[in-house]
């Protein structure tokens, strides 16, 4: 700490310190302090057995003369009074920087990049902000190549192309952590960036070790910043996953981007926003959460023509599996699609619980060719009208003969849901898929 201090104090005037003159519940407020929102700042705390102890935190608004912070870490030792260092921006070293770069591969980070695996740390690696210029919308590349994700019912009937983002709508229990982990294991991706936002702790080495496995780690990157975190850990979190799966697209890679969870995402603006008195809107959530969510997913998506790309898929947790949540409702919005995963299915042991009916994605019909798209539409009619019968054919009221549509419905229909069953260890290609869904309709292909 003695370089920062030597630093600290050679810093303009107004930068050299604030005192704290507040705090209550998540936010500290300081005065003499003049900094830009994002900034970060560290707070002088009690001294401990090793001497001098400093906390970060990030300026998160401002009233008059002061200052809103939010620490990134629980505080100990705090004091009223306690000095307040910004970290200036002058190319100092004092700036806030995360690791980027080949050497995260493999590796589980924390939402400030520091390594939360046994594999040495990320000190030496080339650093970078969190920041990156946003991509002309003109200057991106089309979605026109299918990406293959592994999942037989993905690639046939909601093929996704690549530089697509979708949402993996689900309530909790439906197997969505499941399904995340097939598409990392299987995906025709170059890297695979993963942020767990808001998860439970022991979700995320179970997601490391049983799901994602050995085979999809040694391509991927994990950020984790699981939900005993701060707020202010969890939006980071979510931003430095953007972030590395930029550092990829530019470098040329196609990247698959999966965040979970978009929602625990929007909680933790609500909490920030809350903390420092925006009026809360829409079920609770303030007005700035609807806006930090596309300015999130729009960083996904293509590069330019001829380099890299960012296939993103984010889940979103419907409470109480009601598809009208304010964050659903938005999400449909700003993505390229979404995937339904059905309670119901899931409880009768079908797995994965993929709605086919209720989902869609709306870059199909660029990605794979007509006799496809016939194929699929046939696969649904025939699902969907044996759905609309299932109580009829169950209390044996349905007699064949009187609809020739139905019977030929309820004659594929073992066929189409053995089509959309899949073992977590099976692996089905874009070829495959549409092999059996051609051959589960009864037409060429």
């Amino acid at each position: 700490m003695g370089k920062v201090r030597e630093r600290i104090a050679a810093s303009p005037d107004y930068l050299v310190s604030g005192r704290l003159v507040r705090a209550t519940g998540l936010v500290l407020e300081a005065v003499g302090l003049k900094v830009p929102l994002g900034a970060g700042c560290r707070i002088e705390l009690a001294p401990g057995l090793d001497g001098e102890r400093f906390a970060e935190a990030e300026v998160v608004g401002f009233s008059g003369d002061k200052v809103f912070l939010m620490p990134l870490v629980e505080l100990s030792g705090l004091t009223p009074g306690a000095r307040v260092f910004p970290l200036n921006n002058a190319g100092d070293g004092l700036e806030r920087s995360f690791p980027l770069g080949e050497a995260l591969l493999g590796r589980v980070v924390n939402g400030c990049g520091q390594a939360l695996d046994s594999k040495g740390s990320l000190e030496d690696t080339a650093r970078g902000s969190l920041t990156c210029t946003p991509l002309n919308p003109l200057d991106r590349a089309p979605i026109d190549t299918q990406i293959d994700v592994g999942i037989r019912a993905i690639n046939a009937l909601l093929s996704v192309g690549r530089g697509q983002r979708m949402g993996l709508f689900a309530g909790s229990g439906v197997g969505k952590s499941v399904l995340l982990g097939m598409m990392a294991r299987f995906t025709s991706a170059d890297v695979i960036v993963v942020g767990l936002i808001g998860e439970r702790g022991r979700e995320v080495k179970d997601f490391i070790d049983n799901i994602l496995g050995e085979e999809g780690r040694r391509r991927a990157v994990v950020v984790a910043a699981p939900a005993d975190t701060s707020p202010l850990l969890r939006l980071q979190g979510a931003a430095y996953a953007t972030r590395l799966a930029e550092y990829f697209r530019d470098s040329g890679r196609n990247v698959l981007l999966i965040m979970d969870s978009l929602t625990r995402y929007a909680m933790a603006q609500r909490e920030i926003a809350l903390a420092i008195g925006e009026p809360p809107a829409t079920k609770g959530y303030p007005p700035s959460v609807f806006a930090k969510l596309p300015a999130l997913v729009e960083r996904a998506g293509n590069g330019r023509p001829g380099g890299g790309s960012i296939t993103a898929f984010y889940t979103v947790l419907t409470e109480g599996d009601d598809q009208q949540d304010p964050i659903a409702d938005a999400a449909r919005a700003i993505l390229d699609g979404h995937i339904v995963l059905s309670r119901q299915l899931a409880e009768s042991g079908h797995y994965p619980a993929i709605d086919v009916e209720a989902s869609i994605s709306r870059a199909m019909s660029a990605i794979v060719g007509r006799e496809q798209q016939q194929a699929a539409q046939q696969f649904k009619q025939h699902f969907s009208r044996y759905q609309r019968n299932r109580d009829l054919i169950s209390v044996g009221a349905y007699s064949p003969g009187h609809d020739p549509q139905l019977d030929r419905a309820v004659a594929l229909h073992p066929h189409l849901e053995q089509f959309l069953q899949q073992t977590m260890d099976e692996q089905s290609t874009i070829d495959d898929a549409r092999a059996a869904m051609a051959a589960a309709v009864g037409v060429p292909l």
